[in-house]
């Protein structure tokens, strides 16, 4: 191919009668390119720099330089055919465990399977080359998989998840395209066939497995070709970084590309390979190396980092993090996102394997799932398959083991299937239920809505339709009277199903409740519409618009350096082709052609982030719905003595309220600040801020009356203290008449999830007393 060139331009120059072989490379402007230009830039500049790159200024010197070309070529094409390739027998060695002490300890696991490993190279050329020799090396070509910069982003993102989900997939190969914006944290082993002459790259690539969550430790191989001016420089940097990595930690990756600020890296090269025989040379560049990454020099730019991160007010960080931990309260457990997933994945057509505890591997995901996905999906795409999954945040990286996908509200499997699931069984959840409420001591009946709310902005998903950006499931009670009440999340976790033989005995009753059978859904729908979905979007606008006004800053600062890049460049250009320097393929009409392409991206970039912030609050939707029986009124109709009646109910709340009070006091002489909770507060009564550590409790307060030798414990409350672990206070409080005895405090009072149809626990109080005392 350089020959073909060559010959091409001697052609030129005989067809024009001249002797001279102009040189249209400006080492000003490609000086100026390399600091100023986009990455994505910098590839093709580097093409046409070694297409015109000769020291040729005649015919005869150009075919003096042709002709020695084609002695390399044989030489080449001789080495070729010996099938030697010095630098592939390294990488083909520690591919097979051999050649480097520890290798094969890294390279396969404790059970001798590979584990998974990522090679960066420089030209697409070699990751074919590499592609090819691998798959023949392993025998499987399924097992490598490449991402290169001619890659859409959607296929890269599903090269992404294939590389880090799919057990038959090991090795990925990559040029720079993977370098940057890309999570490879699945693997810790990495290769760097070629070495680019920008240290921000070298930081890049070691970022897609060096990172936070990483678990394992992280191994890197720079293949050098040693007896070159290029690899002594390579190697005098890298022995020199392994030195300060040992004092400073994985950190020195972070700041690498900022180490050769005043001399490139580019330039050391050059200089190497121009002038690398004088020894005074040498030494210049063993000196720039030494103080590019001295000690202190990288530990100053390391703390610089440190402070560049965005600060926000003690008081914002509180907010944020008090709101967290109120939403980690009350969030569904695992066991019940996992339950349901189970069983709805199996009537879909598929199936899961527990391979550790509480981790599964799927080997196959129905067609019907991942079809869905192509409609639904926005994100990430379903795999075929997953080696591993979980519902449990704190399994997804278990050393040794490998990385799981969480599974979780938003991951695009849960909510195909959910997708799924609600299309095939909406008819039944609109046709309701019954369910008993144990707790509540009236006689009333009341019906439960189940609505769907969701929030739309501007943008079009795949449909043509506006895209969705929230959806949540929303539950709203109304009785006899026409009161209306927002039940918040969940309230069906403490409600039972009515028995056949509790069924029956309800028919009288039902025939004479003439409000049921009115226009029932449209008084909640109207309620929801005026208190609950303003609270919906609320929210979400409050999340939205400070992450939309970040990126629009993000994206208008990058793409205004480029443009400014670029329209400075048409101008040099226009200087450069009146001179008769023009450049073959970056002339001006080009440059000032993407600087107005990079401001059309910009305005349609502007325009897509405004629809993304214009939000619009869709109808609430009733699609499910349940009748309410409260426990007396059965135990009434079936003639059972009542657990609750006006006299005992009365009784009940009496002393609720002076155990709720003992626990506000107490809590303040602890020092703290509680909070006592809305009537009803699904969970817990009380919410006590510790002013010194910010630190919240949320407190369940139980009254017991003397005499009483059990307490009983809702679903949800057991939930929420499993949620809250260390957070959580089960306090109780003994009332004898007036006379209220010191609150007991037990810290993590339950060991386990209720079993999925249970909707309260009778606890023993003996029992309970055992694991903890009186507050101190």
């Amino acid at each position: 191919l350089r020959e073909e060139k060559l010959l091409k331009r001697s052609g030129d120059a005989k067809l024009n009668e001249t002797e001279d072989i102009p040189l249209n490379i400006d080492e000003d402007s490609i000086d100026e390119f390399y600091d100023e230009a986009p990455d994505s830039e910098i590839e093709k500049l580097e093409e046409e720099v070694i297409d015109q790159a000769s020291a040729a200024r005649t015919i005869a010197e150009l075919e003096i330089e042709i002709e020695s070309l084609k002695r390399l070529e044989d030489l080449a094409l001789k080495v070729h055919r010996s099938g030697t390739d010095k630098k592939w027998e390294e990488l083909s060695a520690l591919l097979q465990g051999e050649g480097q002490t520890g290798t094969v300890n890294n390279i396969f696991d404790a059970e001798g399977l590979r584990r998974k490993l990522i090679i960066f190279t420089e030209h697409r050329d070699t990751l074919n080359y590499l592609t090819n020799r691998i798959r023949t090396l392993l025998g499987r070509a399924e097992a490598v998989v490449t991402i290169h910069g001619s890659m859409g982003r959607e296929e890269r993102h599903k090269t992404q998840e294939a590389f880090t989900q799919d057990k038959n997939v090991l090795i990925l190969v990559a040029t720079d395209a993977a370098g940057e914006g890309i999570n490879l944290q699945r693997a810790h082993l990495m290769v760097n066939y070629d070495l680019p002459w920008n240290p921000n790259r070298i930081e890049q690539r070691f970022g897609r497995i060096h990172r936070i969550g990483q678990t394992e430790v992280c191994h890197l191989w720079n293949l050098v070709a040693s007896e070159t001016r290029e690899g002594e420089v390579y190697h005098r940097l890298l022995t020199k970084l392994e030195q300060q990595r040992e004092s400073l930690g994985g950190s020195v990756f972070d700041v690498l590309g900022k180490c050769f600020n005043e001399t490139s890296l580019r330039e050391l090269l050059i200089d190497a390979i121009r002038y690398g025989d004088k020894p005074e040379i040498k030494a210049k560049l063993t000196e720039t190396i030494d103080k590019a990454l001295d000690y202190e020099h990288i530990r100053q730019l390391i703390e610089e980092r440190a402070l560049t991160h965005e600060v926000l007010d003690a008081a914002r960080v509180q907010k944020i993090r008090e709101e967290m931990e109120r939403a980690e309260a009350r969030r569904f457990q695992p066991h019940y996102i996992a339950s349901f997933f189970r069983e709805a994945f199996r009537v879909l057509g598929g199936a899961m394997h527990e391979r550790e505890p509480k981790r599964y591997e799927i080997t196959h995901t129905p067609t019907v799932i991942r079809n869905r996905d192509r409609i639904i999906g926005i994100g990430e795409p379903v795999l075929k398959s997953y080696e591993r999954i979980t519902f449990e945040k704190n399994l997804i990286s278990i050393s040794g083991k490998l990385l799981a996908s969480f599974v979780c509200p938003g991951h695009p499997l849960l909510d195909s299937t959910i997708d799924l699931v609600l299309e095939r069984y909406r008819e039944l959840l609109k046709r309701g239920s019954t369910l008993v409420d144990p707790y509540n001591s009236c006689e009333d009946i009341r019906v439960l809505f189940y609505l769907e709310h969701s929030i739309q902005d501007a943008r079009m998903d795949r449909s043509d339709n506006r895209r969705i950006v929230s959806r949540q499931m929303q539950f709203v009670e109304m009785d006899e009277k026409g009161n209306m009440r927002n039940l918040g999340y969940a309230p069906y976790l403490d409600y039972r199903p009515i028995t056949s033989e509790e069924n029956e005995s309800m028919k009288s009753i039902l025939e004479s409740q003439e409000w049921l059978y009115g226009d029932l859904d449209s008084q909640a729908v109207a309620y929801a519409a005026e208190h609950i979905v303003p609270l919906h979007l609320d929210e979400v606008r409050t999340h939205k618009e400070e992450r939309i006004r970040k990126t629009m800053e993000a994206v208008k600062d990058r793409l205004t350096k480029e443009i400014n890049y670029w329209d400075h460049r048409s101008e040099q250009l226009k200087l450069q082709e009146s001179a008769g320097k023009p450049m073959a393929k970056i002339n001006s009409d080009l440059a000032r052609q993407r600087a107005d392409d990079l401001e059309a991206r910009l305005r349609q970039r502007m325009q897509e982030l405004e629809e993304e912030r214009y939000l619009s609050p869709l109808p609430p939707v009733v699609i499910g719905g349940a009748l309410v029986v409260p426990q007396c009124l059965l135990e009434k109709l079936t003639g059972k003595e009542p657990a609750f009646n006006i006299v005992n109910q009365a009784e009940r709340e009496r002393i609720d309220r002076l155990a709720v009070a003992a626990v506000m006091e107490m809590e303040r002489k602890l020092g703290r600040i509680p909070r006592e909770m809305d009537h009803g507060n699904p969970g817990y009564d009380i919410e006590s801020k510790d002013p010194d550590t910010n630190r919240l409790f949320f407190i369940e307060v139980k009254g017991k009356s003397s005499g009483s030798s059990t307490i009983t414990v809702s679903k949800t409350q057991i939930l929420t203290a499993l949620n809250k672990y260390d957070d959580f206070i089960l306090a109780i409080v003994e009332v004898d008449g007036e006379k209220v005895a010191e609150p007991r405090y037990i810290y993590r009072p339950f060991r386990k999830e209720p079993d999925f149809g249970v909707t309260s626990v009778n606890y023993d109080l003996e029992d309970i007393f055992a694991r903890g005392g009186y507050p101190v």
